[in-house]
This record gives structure tokens, sequence and C-alpha cells, in this order.
């Protein structure tokens, strides 16, 4: 009963700043899309931090690296940032109600909607369970990602983020600008569509020999296919052990006619980078993934959907890890 008067609270207190958010949601999409069109830096790698940023607020994820960064970037307009925050802040402060999207795990299977925060709890988890059994965390189209930052004092896990020239000159002068040490991280400028990554990285120090789990959040569905696998099939040549965890749109998701795709689809191709990769995931979409998988050389670990399947229906998303087989 007590929750239900919290939850009931929290969104008649939502619903008063509304206008307010309003205002500060237009603000903040007007500057980013402007600044990412005038710098050519990817605005989509926002979106996770965005989140992430939400849950360090809300406490329901802390990182500290995080809300450096969105104190810093030139895109974020100070007002807009607070304004668009302020309903639920407010609210949350006023009620001690979190909304659901904010505080997966929760039962049942996570929705579409709320899949920028669930996918953070996957990818955590994954890390979490294979770290004491590798030696390179590689982050590939790392954007704004500080998992790498946040890794505790003396683990022995060498760290490296794999990301385009642009993009990655400009995190790097952010995370100096909010005054994170990122000592720890080898950086590797590259291009997944040019398909020379793996070697770029080994230049860099990268062992392949060695396990390593690559971390590859919200990327896929701004690659064309081939970079997509032929970007799993390079890690397929890598140590056996090794890890790849990566999100995926279906391939019905990128003609999905409903409201809230249209407008994702809307947003991100005023940026430049417009979804154009999905995967097949009908029904069983595990049995699917698992085909997808094992045509790049990998073996299918975890599956996850984004969004209710049925027989008839399909996910909307999917999260995933593979595993580099010991016998190839």
């Amino acid at each position: 009963m007590r929750k239900i008067v919290a939850a009931t609270a929290f969104r008649i207190i939502q619903l008063i700043w509304l206008p307010v958010g309003a205002v500060g949601y237009v603000l903040f999409v007007v500057k980013l899309v402007a600044y990412s069109r005038r710098s050519g830096t990817s605005a989509t790698v926002l979106a996770s931090l965005y989140t992430r940023w939400m849950q360090h607020k809300l406490g329901t994820r802390r990182d500290e690296p995080c809300d450096r960064l969105m104190g810093v970037l030139p895109m974020v307009p100070p007002l807009g940032l607070r304004l668009s925050t302020t309903p639920t802040l407010v609210a949350h402060l006023l009620t001690g109600y979190v909304p659901k999207i904010y505080r997966y795990p929760y039962a049942g299977v996570p929705p579409m909607q709320h899949q920028s925060a669930a996918r953070t709890t996957f990818y955590d988890a994954a890390l979490e369970r294979h770290i004491a059994g590798i030696d390179q965390l590689v982050i590939l189209g790392a954007g704004f990602d500080t998992r790498s930052y946040r890794l505790p004092a003396g683990t022995h896990v060498r760290c490296f983020e794999v990301d385009t020239p642009k993009t990655q000159a400009f995190k790097r002068a952010m995370l100096k600008q909010a005054g994170v040490d990122s000592t720890r991280v080898t950086y590797v400028p590259a291009d997944f569509a040019a398909g020379d990554w793996l070697k770029k990285l080994v230049e860099a120090g990268f062992a392949p020999d060695k396990p390593s789990f690559f971390l590859w959040e919200s990327v896929t569905m701004y690659l064309d296919r081939q970079a997509v696998e032929s970007t799993l099939r390079m890690i397929a040549r890598t140590a056996a052990g090794s890890v790849v965890a990566f999100d995926y749109f279906s391939s019905e998701i990128i003609e999905s006619r409903s409201l809230y795709m249209r407008y994702a689809r809307a947003m991100v191709s005023a940026t430049g980078e417009p979804f154009t990769f999905g995967i097949d995931n009908t029904p069983p979409a595990r049995k699917q993934i698992a085909a997808f998988l094992e045509a790049c050389g990998l073996s299918l670990e975890e599956q996850r959907n984004f969004g209710l399947e049925t027989g008839q229906k399909r996910a909307m998303a999917g999260f995933a890890t593979g595993i580099v087989p010991s016998t190839r």
C-alpha cells in the first residue's frame, strides 16, 4: 500500500512539473543535435550516459565518472538538463519513489522503452561474471562508457577502448576536463566499417592469445550487416574463452510503424546516425541469435529479450553474450 501511495504521489508531482520538463527537453535536444552536426561527434553516445546519470542521481547505480562527464559536456545545456530532469528528481526527492525504467532488474521482461537501463544491468552482470577469468577488457564503440574508470583499484585487467577518431578525441578531452583518471585505459582510434580495428588493437598492445571480454553496447544497429558479422568473426579468432556482449534490434523493428520507433528513428536520423541493422527475431529468438553467432564462429552463452515474445510475436530487441569455443 505504501508503494502504491508513493508511486501515485510521484506521478502527480511529475505531472505538475511536466511543462517545465518539456521546455528543458526541447532545449536539450536542440543543443545536442546542433552540436553533433557542427562538430561531427556522435550524438547517440549520450543516450546511455544520460540513463546512467539518472540512475546515479536516483541512487540505483552509482557512477561518479558519469556524473562528472555530464557536468562538462558542451552538447549538454545546463539549463536544459536541469529543467528536463526536474519533474523526476523533484518527485523522487519528495516521495522516495524511483520510476521503473531506472530500477531494473524487476520481475518480467523489460519493454523496449526500458532498454537503455536494462541493458546496462545485463552488461554489468556479464562483466562481473567473467572478469575473474579475463586479462583484457575491450570496449568497442566506447562512446562515453565509464566502466574502465570504475574498476576497483588493483584489478589485474588491462583496458582498451575502440572508437572513431573524432568521438574518441572528444571523450578524452572531456575526461581531462572532468578530472577523471584515464591512465589505465589504452585508446585505439578505429572505424568498424574499415574492418581494421583488430589490427590496430594489436598494434596498441592487445594480446589476441589472452582471454578477453569485448563489450559492444548500443552499436550494432548503426552498422551494416557486413561490419557486424566481420567484427564478430574477428572476435572469434581471439583466445578461446573470450566473450563478446552486445545488444541488437530485431530486423522487424527497423521498419516498425509504432509511434515510439518512428520517433526514435527520427531522432537518430537527425543526428546523421540512422538505424541500419537488425537480426531476425522469429520466435524463439534464442534459437535465431544462436545460429547467427554460430555462423560467425561463436557459441551463445546468454540471450535476453527486450519486449515480450510469444509464439507469433517477435521481441523488439535483445541482448546476447557469445563465447569463443575451445574447439574451432
